[in-house]
C-alpha cells in the first residue's frame, strides 16, 4: 500500500507582524528640532519637542531586534525632530549593529558636525529642502538654503551612499527649472505634496500640474535616468507591477502596513510618524518588548481600488485615507487628500501619454536596472 505522503516546510509564524524578510526602523533620537518648518507634521496632536531624552538603550534595542527581527534585513533611519541633535545615539546604534544598514533624515544644518567615520556608513541621506533659496528659506528660516548646500558639498566627499533632496512641495510658485537643478545638486529628488489646507485651490493646482508635466517631459527626453523618485517609481509600477507586490505585497508603498516602524524616544512604536499622537495606531514598544501587526491596513471606507491610479499608485499615503475616510474628516478629504490623488492621477496619465512601456524597450540595459532596482526606493516613499 502507497505511503502517504508527508511535506514538510518551514513553519512561518501566522501572526508576524512584519511582513516579508525586510524591516525598516526609524529610530526617533528625539522630537527636539533646531528648525520651526511652517508645515511640520509633527506639530500636529503637540509631537514635536515632547520628548528630547532617551528612554531606552541599545541593550534593550537588541533584545527586541532579537525577539521580533530575528533573520531580518534590517535598515534604520535616524529621524526627528533633528537627529543629529542626539549624535551620540547614532554612534551607539551604528557600533552595536554593525550589520543593519544606515540611512539619515535631516534638515541638513547639522550635517557638518557628522565624523567622517559615520558619513562612510550612511547608505542614503535625505536632506529636506523646500526647492529655491527663496522657497525654502520662506519656510525654514533665512540663510537655511545656503548653508545646508554649504553643508552637503563639504560631507559629499565622505559620504558612504547616496544624497537624496527631500522636498515638500508646499508652494505653488516651486518651478520646474528649481527642482531640476535639485537633480544635479544631489543624486535623487523625492517630493512630497505638502498635507496643509491651504494650497489647493484651482490657481494653484495647475500650477503645479504644469511643473508636473515638464517633469515628466524631461524624464522621457534625457539621456540618462532621470533621478526623480516619484517618476521612477511610477514608471516602475507601469511597466513592471510585479515589483510592488514583491516589495511591499500589493499594500501602500510608504510601507507603513507592511514592515515600517517607528521607534519614539520612549520607545514606543507607531506605523506612520505622522500619527504617534493617536494612541490607538500603537503597535508595539521596545522598551516593553512587544510587537503586533501595524493598525493602518487597507479599509473598506478607502476608495482607492475604484480609482484609475491604483495599479501604480498603491495607495499613496495611508496617513491621508485614514484621517479622510476611516476618521471621516470632511474638510481634510477635500481640501488635501482629493486634490492631491488628483495629482498623482495627472502624474500617471502624463507618464503614459510618453508611452512609457515603449521607452523601457529601448532603453539601454543599465537604465532599465536603475529603473526597476534603485537602492532608494527601500529608503524613501514612492508616491508623492
Amino acid at each position: 500500500m502507497d505511503q502517504p505522503i508527508t511535506l514538510t516546510r518551514r513553519l512561518v509564524p501566522a501572526a508576524d507582524p512584519i511582513v516579508g524578510h525586510r524591516v525598516e526602523l526609524q529610530l526617533l533620537t528625539t522630537l527636539k528640532c533646531n528648525l520651526k518648518c511652517s508645515y511640520c507634521s509633527l506639530g500636529v496632536g503637540d509631537v514635536l519637542g515632547s520628548q528630547t531624552e532617551l528612554r531606552y538603550d541599545v541593550d534593550e534595542l537588541a533584545r527586541f531586534a532579537a525577539t521580533h527581527l530575528a533573520g531580518k534585513e534590517v535598515v534604520v533611519t535616524f529621524y526627528g525632530g533633528e537627529p543629529t541633535l542626539n549624535r551620540p545615539m547614532i554612534e551607539q546604534v551604528m557600533a552595536r549593529f554593525a550589520h543593519w544598514r544606515f540611512q539619515l533624515q535631516t534638515n541638513g544644518t547639522l550635517l557638518e558636525r557628522i565624523p567622517e567615520p559615520l558619513l562612510a556608513r550612511l547608505s542614503n541621506i535625505l536632506v529636506s529642502i523646500d526647492g529655491g533659496e527663496s522657497i525654502t528659506d520662506s519656510h525654514r528660516g533665512g540663510g537655511i538654503y545656503r548653508q545646508v548646500m554649504r553643508n552637503l558639498a563639504a560631507v559629499r566627499p565622505h559620504l558612504g551612499g547616496s544624497a537624496t533632496a527631500r522636498v515638500t512641495w508646499s508652494s505653488e510658485d516651486t518651478t520646474f527649472e528649481e527642482l531640476d537643478a535639485l537633480t544635479r545638486e544631489f543624486d535623487y529628488l523625492y517630493f512630497q505634496f505638502a498635507q496643509k489646507d491651504d494650497v489647493y485651490h484651482p490657481a494653484a493646482l495647475e500650477k503645479k500640474r504644469r511643473v508636473i508635466a515638464r517633469l515628466v517631459e524631461r524624464f522621457f527626453s534625457s539621456d540618462r535616468l532621470y533621478p526623480v523618485i516619484p517618476l521612477m517609481g511610477a514608471v516602475r509600477n507601469k511597466v513592471m507591477p510585479s515589483r510592488a507586490d514583491e516589495l511591499y505585497a500589493g499594500l501602500t508603498q510608504c510601507r507603513v502596513s507592511t514592515h515600517i516602524l517607528n521607534v519614539m524616544p520612549d520607545g514606543r512604536i507607531f506605523p506612520c510618524p505622522d500619527m504617534m499622537y493617536l494612541p490607538q495606531m500603537q503597535q508595539g514598544d521596545v522598551v516593553q518588548n512587544w510587537l503586533k501587526r501595524s493598525p493602518l491596513q487597507p479599509h473598506p471606507s478607502m476608495p482607492c481600488e475604484r480609482c484609475d491610479a491604483f495599479a501604480f499608485c498603491r495607495r499613496n499615503c495611508m496617513k491621508n485615507l485614514y484621517v479622510a475616510y476611516v476618521q471621516g474628516n470632511e474638510s481634510y478629504r477635500s481640501r488635501v487628500v482629493e486634490p492631491v490623488c488628483g495629482l498623482v492621477r495627472f502624474m500617471g496619465e502624463e507618464i503614459d501619454r510618453h508611452d512609457p512601456h515603449a521607452w523601457f524597450a529601448r532603453a539601454p540595459l543599465a537604465t532599465r536596472r536603475a529603473l526597476l532596482d534603485c537602492e532608494a526606493y527601500e529608503y524613501v516613499e514612492i508616491m508623492p
